[in-house]
């Protein structure tokens, strides 16, 4: 039977990327449960590794070695992501909180969001520290101060003024906290100073007596370390205050220090508080099952405390955790027995010691050098293969007898969803021209245009409606990028958008999880709709295979409407979104984009356009770019205007990781019929983007050449990111391309 027909009946939310969470994902994806809908809820669209953290410190990592890309990872496990920080967990009402959205409903849920570094206590750290958790965002300011790649600042040297950049020059550095942790960052922050010739010290400060909490030959190994490097350790120290460039401790002396960071233990984070979940210290109480004090929410990796087995915070019992919660959570959704978890009583604990050197303990035996580092190297490094290289999934086999030409109608890869699932521009307007125009008087003909202009008691009004099958699977994003997609043919004819009527078809499902998804989408879509000055007034649902959002919107026209006809020669060519989001999605179905890029890319995507709508609403034409892509849009309005156009290549902006993946043969299912548009414009690679359908893409307008500099000037500080792209010439439907 093909499982991804059944019904959904139950969600599964993972609320982290962490460690433990990133494990399950990738065992889900080779084993999915069927009815449960996985999401996993991460703030960002990757998860650091910590284990590698600070050889990426030390200079021996790349920044992007150092993330598990949990969109991808996601992707592959069949689930949906939410970007977002979760900030509450309902446990009575069963929803977890995020900021900007509808809350999601679970019924199971599982807890992996780490721990944090912050020092709320200490005077001056929020304003001059960086705690070292969450790893995130220090690997990004570290990466900012040892590399130069800052701001440029002013400075006052001498009687003169010196400009230099924010990771440049001599720097002092401090790590507050001499735990393990500590000691590991501070002697790999000297080291990738020393390497780049700038530093000037590098201090580990610590209340106590640093290393404490390993035996006296590791501790006797890093403190002979720690000289090497030039670190200067202050143990028994008591900080007053955090000040700009300098530590001031309780005794009156100062440290300098132009990079403070924090790793003196570990802190929950104190929204769990309010979870109705039972504390230890602010991190989860959980059961040998991995269960919190609610049995269908779980929590793992370092925001929980074993209450069976209390350990130390390490990574180690996060990672052994991942098989016992995978089990664990399938159980308590199919109702099998859950399994218990034994942590071991030691493990081998690798410290880094700043360059290619590592020191290694268990029971009491120590050894250190290159080949520790090597040893340590090998682990990470296969911890991190586990997700870079996903195994690629078996695509169905034909059934043995079929008809003639099924191979060519499947093609070599799935259908795209969004405006890559499109039919093709010639066979779209094949079929309109044979369709009579009817001899009402109050609509007027539109050759081309999208919307249809209606006399309506005096009023002119716009009437259009879009579709679109989903291509991700968080149905809030897809309402969102659905519903100003939609609007797009209402602001491309410079009218305002009035009401609408929504047509849901859901996968099939639970009688809880379509009032949870109508739900979601709703919420999501009138927010959008409001925003844009309409409201939703009705629609229809029915059950299908799977999610298509679409909306037929109503606008009124309080000027002349904008048409694709009315380009003149000389006229300006404005376009007020990047191109790529064809080729993004197909290359993110296919497991082959970066998570950074799709999440991007679908922010673009959801970004409405109204506001850019009134700022060209002098425009000559316009219309927007969806699904027959840059240069089929622009073909019709240049046919309906009697006009040529020339594009200006490097003018057109495009989506973050779209030219490199064009630049690899990735294409969406839907440009050779736009490109069989217009075979006479010969284009190869990244150019080839010029054909790729966009979803909810970005308005082009013919504007008049005096006011188009001002127009660009408006609508980037807008926020539009908006480009002159070309001109519109005067040999009708002769498009060109220029440099």
């Amino acid at each position: 039977m093909d499982t991804s027909r059944l019904p959904l009946t139950r969600d599964l939310v993972l609320v982290g990327g962490g460690h433990t969470h990133a494990l399950v994902l990738r065992k889900w994806g080779m084993k999915p449960l069927p009815g449960a809908r996985l999401t996993v809820i991460n703030p960002g669209p990757t998860a650091p590794y910590s284990g590698m953290l600070p050889g990426f410190v030390a200079g021996h990592y790349e920044r992007d070695e150092l993330d598990i890309d949990l969109v991808r990872l996601a992707r592959f496990a069949g689930a949906r992501v939410v970007l977002g920080a979760a900030e509450h967990i309902d446990t009575s009402a069963q929803l977890v909180h995020v900021p900007g959205r509808p809350p999601i409903a679970y019924d199971a849920a599982s807890v992996d969001v780490g721990i944090t570094s912050a020092m709320p206590d200490l005077p001056g750290f929020a304003e001059h520290g960086i705690p070292a958790k969450p790893l995130g965002w220090f690997a990004a300011q570290w990466d900012i101060f040892r590399g130069g790649h800052g701001p440029l600042l002013v400075r006052e040297i001498g009687n003169g003024w010196d400009t230099y950049r924010e990771g440049e020059g001599p720097a002092h550095v401090a790590v507050i906290g001499g735990g393990v942790a500590g000691a590991e960052l501070i002697l790999a922050m000297a080291y990738a100073l020393k390497q780049r010739g700038r530093l000037a010290q590098a201090t580990l400060i610590d209340s106590d007596d640093a290393l404490r909490a390993i035996g006296s030959t590791a501790r006797a190994k890093l403190h002979r370390a720690l000289a090497e490097h030039g670190v200067r350790l202050e143990e028994n120290a008591r900080i007053e205050r955090i000040e700009d460039g300098f530590i001031l401790l309780q005794d009156g002396r100062e440290i300098l220090s132009d990079f403070t960071t924090g790793a003196a233990g570990a802190r929950p984070y104190e929204w769990l508080a309010g979870s109705g979940l039972k504390m230890q210290d602010g991190f989860i109480r959980i059961s040998d099952t991995l269960q919190s004090s609610v049995p269908n929410v779980f929590a793992t990796g370092d925001c929980a405390h074993m209450d069976f087995a209390p350990r130390p915070k390490a990574g180690v019992y996060a990672v052994r955790q991942a098989p016992v919660l995978y089990h664990n959570l399938r159980a308590v959704l199919t109702g099998d027995p859950l399994r218990r978890y034994k942590p071991q009583k030691d493990y081998l604990k690798l410290i880094s010691m700043g360059s290619k050197e590592a020191l290694g303990e268990r029971f009491g035996t120590t050894l250190a050098g290159p080949l520790m580092w090597s040893w340590k190297d090998r682990i990470d490094q296969a911890f991190m293969e586990k997700f870079r290289d996903l195994p690629a999934m078996d695509t169905p086999p034909l059934p043995p007898e079929h008809t003639q030409g099924m191979e060519e109608a499947l093609g070599d890869k799935p259908m795209c969803g969004g405006c890559g699932a499109k039919v093709g521009r010639g066979a779209l307007l094949s079929t309109l021209s044979g369709l009579e125009i009817s001899g009402r008087a109050d609509i007027t003909p539109l050759p081309g245009d999208d919307a249809a202009l209606l006399a309506t008691g005096g009023a002119q009004q716009v009437i259009t409606t879009d579709h679109l099958r989903s291509f991700c699977n968080d149905p809030v994003m897809m309402a969102r990028i659905a519903a100003v997609h939609a609007l797009g043919d209402i602001w491309a004819m410079g009218a305002e958008p009035q009401a609408a009527t929504a047509n849901l078809i859901l996968p099939r499902m639970s009688p809880d999880l379509q009032a949870r998804t109508l739900q979601e989408i709703m919420d999501a879509a009138s927010g959008v709709m409001q925003a844009a000055g309409a409201a939703i007034v009705g629609g229809h649902t029915s059950l299908g295979d799977e999610l298509t959002i679409g909306f037929t919107v109503t606008g009124l026209c309080r000027r002349p409407a904008i048409t694709l006809a009315g380009a003149q020669p000389g006229d300006a060519l404005i376009l007020t979104k990047p191109l790529g989001s064809g080729v993004l999605m197909a290359a993110e179905m296919a497991g082959e984009a970066k998570g950074g890029w799709i999440s991007a890319a679908l922010e673009q995507m959801s970004q409405p356009q109204g506001q850019a709508s009134h700022l060209l609403q002098d425009a000559h034409a316009m219309t927007d770019v969806t699904g027959f892509g840059l240069a089929g849009h622009l073909l019709g309005l240049c046919e309906a205007s009697a006009v040529g156009a020339e594009l200006s290549l490097g003018q057109v902006p495009l989506m973050q990781g779209a030219a490199e993946l064009a630049e690899r043969g990735i294409r969406s299912s839907l440009f050779p019929a736009n490109q069989a548009a217009l075979p006479e414009l010969k284009t190869r690679g990244w150019q080839d983007l010029l054909f790729d359908p966009q979803t909810a893409g970005g308005l082009l307008a013919a504007v008049s050449a005096e006011q188009a500099d001002q127009l660009l000037g408006q609508l980037s500080a807008a926020g539009f990111p908006a480009a002159i792209i070309g001109r519109i010439t005067e040999t009708p439907g002769a498009i060109t391309l220029g440099a």
